[in-house]
């Protein structure tokens, strides 16, 4: 971890800051499919690994960045809604607040390849457990719910696993079975994507399994700019991770699509869950994705581990 680095990185939480973290984040799958085109190519620079996943647009940067600023912004009373993740903070004129951001993406680098050294990113995605944690010190911080949020009468009355009012996460895929589909399809999809990228050259793998992910992501510009378009590199991610395990043993393509379509639906359920037991009810952004990304692969890592 370079100065040079470290500079980087709280410029990546700063620019996270001021585009928003939502925003930040399509950045972040438009750098992928640049990285797994360049990787395909064969460059020698790996834009995946150094600008997408990095200090630069890397989640637990730039949009860990964002969300932080965006729940520091609301404690200070210049954002209305602290879990707005898509407001570009710059339009707020605080400049506090930008470096906020800045000093979340740092810090979310920095922990980030800890975990790295710790070789816990062998048994989860630690990328994504980075997020989570740094959502989580930022409602500590600046928030007043608690981690698990605070339910009012209407809250408690239904039940904490029933979204309704302002109380939801993506209101058209929260429904379970809503879910469960999108889910289906998305880890389909995805675990399709690395079986024929690996048969095509194995060498493609690595790339393959982040393009899901990235296609994910990117398609949340859809969502930004008001369309209704599901939230699924929650789904995509862990059925990559899935069938690149299956393939890795020998497993057949067939299997590969198979127990990446059920990845695909244990994330999206596992994100539906996880919305309701930290999003929703709180007044800062704990990101549903993330949490439902690093649960999984840590799932698959466990059962591969048993089936190896």
């Amino acid at each position: 971890m370079s100065l040079t680095i470290l500079l980087a990185a709280f410029a990546g939480g700063l620019f996270g800051a001021a585009i928003g973290g939502l925003p930040a984040f399509v950045f972040t799958g438009f750098a992928v499919l640049v990285g797994v085109a360049a990787a395909v190519g064969g460059s020698d620079f790996d834009i995946i690994t150094n600008v997408a996943f990095g200090p630069v647009f890397g989640p637990h940067v730039a949009f860990a960045g964002g969300a932080a600023a965006a729940a520091f912004a609301y404690r200070r009373g210049r954002l209305e809604n602290g879990r707005d993740i898509a407001a570009p903070l710059a339009g707020i004129n605080d400049p506090i607040t930008l470096i906020v951001g800045g000093l979340f993406g740092l810090g979310g680098y920095v922990f980030q390849q800890l975990l790295v050294g710790l070789n816990v990113a062998g048994y989860t995605d630690s990328i994504a457990f980075t997020v989570v944690v740094s959502a989580i010190v930022a409602r500590l911080a600046f928030g007043r719910t608690g981690v698990f949020g605070s339910l009012d009468a209407e809250a408690r009355q239904r039940g904490r696993f029933e979204p309704a009012g302002d109380r939801v996460w993506v209101d058209y895929q929260q429904g379970f079975l809503q879910a469960a589909i999108l889910g289906l399809g998305a880890g389909l999809l995805s675990a399709w994507i690395v079986t024929a990228f690996t048969e095509a050259n194995p060498d493609y793998a690595a790339a393959a399994g982040v393009l899901g992910f990235g296609i994910s992501a990117a398609s949340l510009l859809l969502l930004q700019t008001g369309f209704s378009v599901p939230v699924t590199h929650h789904m995509t991610l862990p059925a990559a991770v899935a069938a690149g395990a299956i393939l890795a043993i020998g497993g057949s393509p067939l299997l590969a699509l198979l127990l990446g379509a059920a990845a695909g639906i244990g994330g999206a359920l596992v994100g539906e869950t996880f919305s309701r037991l930290f999003l929703i009810h709180g007044d800062t952004h704990i990101d549903p994705p993330a949490g439902a990304i690093f649960i999984m692969t840590s799932i698959v890592i466990i059962v591969g581990l048993f089936i190896a």
